[in-house]
């Protein structure tokens, strides 16, 4: 299985042969010159650096290129990306995508052999795979599932507070079983859950689309969650972390609910918060999960001096507003985490616009504002972009198109978060590396030394730049809009 697209970039090739030849045949004054009757022994080159390139023009696709970069001290009036490992910031929890129910029954259309080459590719962690680290998932019924659910759904006037009638049956067809194959391949993979919607009779509308939770059932649906998460360790999952609500402050969705800052810190410091420490639960608590537009809302909670103890950080989106919120939020509370959940590839963008934005902004942007996580949004959907519920998101298009049994197709998605999660595995740290001209960096250090940067060309022409690291310094080049990754 290849899923690298195997053909060079000339054009960078041939300056990085240029640039090498220049690196190893200059020598200085004080070299002795060898006479006609010496033999001459060419210098040893030697690479010191992996390069893996995608560019705009879809020539290169994760495609790790041949030309060879050595670390040197020969002077040169190009810019420099200075990597300091003295300089370290956060943790990294892992890359990844939203694995919602409609990601799994589209996958699961693939013939058993294809599948598993698929899983294997997605989350292993040989050379031919991508190794995604974090997945998200739905607490019930995303709007990318064929129809809203919750896990405790009852006839029109019926309540159950002590849910038993609660069941996981509706994502025991896809979901649950593909989250166990993924296991099997990585057992380390960290989950994110989170609910579109309570079950519609804790609401004070009756119904998936908006509405709020009724004050007298918060008891209540903090014990949803509590069973939520045992019942999935029942079956082998563990959840790493939840959210209270994906995007609260947008009620227009199907599924949605409407949750402002005040009401979700009542949940978490009055019922959420005390249920998961009398159920022993080690499950994070992660509040927001919406627009990098509105900080104030995490910030609310974080004030709250009854919410703040349990509340491990605060996860963004980035549909509305600027990445530089996420710091606004650690500069006010840095012991606190922050995370990135969700970004949306959609059928009207383009493959270099998107592969552009999305690395300036959900990998790179959200690295340098403090994020432990940068997750897309679908990882899979079908040639129609389906399913999705009546209302829910028709234009969202997978890192994958499934086409049937035997085919599937990588789109731009699949790109932005493989330049990472190929790369970066969990456990790894942030380091210092400056941003130069249109090249958009963020450098990490693996927990086996390797040091790593991703570098994104903004600007509109090719761009000749240094990689120093330790006082030497390796000359290269990035075509306009392309992002490359480079390993040492």
């Amino acid at each position: 299985m290849n899923f690298i697209n195997n053909r060079p970039n000339k054009m960078i090739f041939f300056t990085l042969l240029h640039l090498s030849f220049t690196i190893f045949s200059c020598s200085s004054s004080s070299e002795t010159i060898p006479s006609p009757t010496q033999p001459i022994n060419p210098p040893v080159v030697v690479n010191d650096m992996d390069f893996w390139l995608t560019n705009g023009s879809k020539n290169s696709y994760l495609q790790k290129q041949t030309g060879i970069l050595s670390f040197g001290t020969n002077y040169n009036v190009y810019p420099s990306i200075e990597v300091d490992e003295t300089q370290t910031f956060q943790t990294i929890d892992g890359f990844g995508f939203t694995l919602t129910g409609g990601s799994a029954q589209g996958i699961n259309k693939l013939n058993p052999q294809k599948r598993q080459e698929l899983l294997q590719e997605l989350f292993g962690k040989n050379d031919n795979s991508i190794s995604i680290s974090y997945l998200r998932i739905s607490i019930g019924a995303s709007d990318l599932n064929a129809a809203p659910f919750t896990y405790d759904d009852l006839p029109s006037g019926q309540t159950d507070v002590n849910l038993t009638q609660f069941s996981l049956n509706p994502d025991k067809n896809d979901v649950i079983p593909m989250l166990k194959e993924i296991l099997a391949i990585n057992p380390q993979i960290k989950i994110i859950a989170t609910p579109w919607s309570a079950p519609i009779w804790m609401k004070d509308n009756n119904g998936f689309v908006g509405g709020s939770l009724k004050p007298e059932y918060y008891g209540t649906y903090a014990n949803y969650f509590v069973k939520y998460i045992q019942k999935m360790k029942e079956e082998g999952i563990s959840i790493t972390a939840i959210t209270p609500q994906n995007e609260p402050l947008h009620p227009g969705n199907n599924p949605s609910m409407f949750m402002p800052a005040l009401q979700q810190a009542n949940f978490i410091k009055n019922h959420l918060g005390p249920a998961f420490a009398n159920a022993n639960l080690t499950t994070k608590i992660i509040i927001y999960d919406h627009n990098c537009n509105k900080p104030e809302y995490p910030l609310a909670i974080l004030n709250d001096a009854g919410a703040n103890p349990y509340v491990d950080g605060s996860a963004f989106h980035l549909y509305e507003g600027d990445i530089s919120a996420l710091s606004t939020v650690h500069n006010a509370y840095p012991n606190k985490n922050l995370y990135f959940t969700e970004q949306y590839t959609g059928t009207s963008g383009t493959f270099d616009g998107d592969l552009k934005w999305h690395l300036k902004n959900v990998i790179i942007g959200s690295m340098r504002n403090w994020s432990k996580t940068a997750l897309e949004w679908n990882l899979a959907n079908d040639t129609n972009f389906r399913p999705y519920t009546p209302g829910g998101c028709s234009t969202c298009k997978g890192a994958l198109t499934i086409n049937g049994a035997d085919s599937f197709e990588r789109n731009v998605g699949y790109y932005i978060i493989a330049h990472a999660s190929k790369f970066v595995p969990a456990g790894s740290v942030r380091i210092a590396s400056n941003l130069v001209g249109n090249l958009n960096s963020v450098a990490f250090k693996t927990p086996l030394g390797k040091k790593i940067l991703i570098v994104e060309n903004d600007g509109n022409t090719n761009e000749l730049f240094n990689i120093k690291c330790n006082g030497k310094w390796v000359p290269t080049a990035l075509d306009a809009g392309a992002v490359a990754t480079f390993s040492w």
